[in-house]
């Protein structure tokens, strides 16, 4: 009877290994090889690279060695837009404009519906003094419905608009970059400038009071506080604008144009 029990577990065993064998998942196939880069995907690669690296010596005030880079860049794919963007950038920062133009003008060549690029452009031109020839392009980037900043567009078109002496049409656009994205702390700085123009001073200091709640005022932004809350009669708050600026950035322009009855 011991042996019939041996012999009849020897079986079970048998059978269970059996069973565990049959309910093991089969080994998966290898995975195919990765399919090779085609000769554009490698330079576009190449270049994504040396943008990358260019980007990264203007941030450190290389600006020649990040020149160098995105030479190298453009070598390697022509057809790179961020590339020469990031060039014109670079021959903009050293004062070479017509080479700044062409790499510009080119990144619209190769993607002329795209937002970014055809607002590069038109503030670009707006900045060289082209401003009538800078306003399609601002038109063509606020056309482009995949576009993630269009109110950067309005309010650069309404910063050129400004400095051609159209005011109405450069406080329209910026109220509409606002209303876009209420931080936009450009149009809320340069619509404080319109109204102030205008001689609407209360409407100019509660935009720039909006602006000083982000943290984003700089020496023109105070000085244009002081201007606004000087003109209002307010003369703590305009002390506290002068105050600020001649702390913050007392060898500006803008400090020395302060009134000299606010000098320390």
């Amino acid at each position: 009877m011991r042996r019939d029990r041996v012999l009849l577990g020897m079986g079970l065993g048998l059978l269970l290994a059996g069973c565990h064998r049959s309910m093991t998942a089969p080994n998966p196939p290898p995975e195919p090889p990765l399919p090779e880069q085609t000769k554009a995907q490698k330079a576009q690669s190449a270049a994504n690279v040396h943008t990358s690296l260019a980007q990264h010596y203007i941030e450190i005030g290389n600006l020649q060695g990040a020149l160098e880079k995105i030479k190298i860049a453009v070598q390697e794919d022509p057809s790179y837009v961020p590339a020469h963007t990031v060039m014109a950038y670079i021959y903009e920062r050293i004062d070479d404009m017509p080479n700044a133009e062409m790499h510009y003008r080119r990144a619209v060549e190769l993607q002329p519906s795209q937002g970014d690029t055809n607002n590069n452009l038109g503030q670009f031109l707006c900045r060289i003094g082209k401003g009538q020839e800078a306003m399609p392009y601002f038109s063509k980037a606020l056309a482009d419905p995949f576009y993630k900043t269009p109110d950067t567009a309005l309010a650069n078109q309404g910063i050129c608009q400004l400095q051609m002496g159209d005011r109405v049409s450069a406080e329209a656009n910026l109220r509409k970059a606002i209303k876009v994205n209420p931080n936009n702390a450009s149009a809320l700085l340069q619509l404080a400038h319109v109204l102030y123009l205008n001689q609407d001073y209360f409407n100019a200091s509660a935009f720039l009071q909006r602006l000083d709640a982000m943290g984003q005022f700089n020496a023109d932004s105070l000085k244009l506080g002081y201007d606004i809350e000087s003109h209002l009669g307010n003369r703590d708050a305009a002390q506290n604008y002068s105050k600020r600026l001649l702390s913050q950035f007392p060898d500006s322009e803008q400090a020395q144009a302060l009134n000299p009855s606010v000098h320390p």
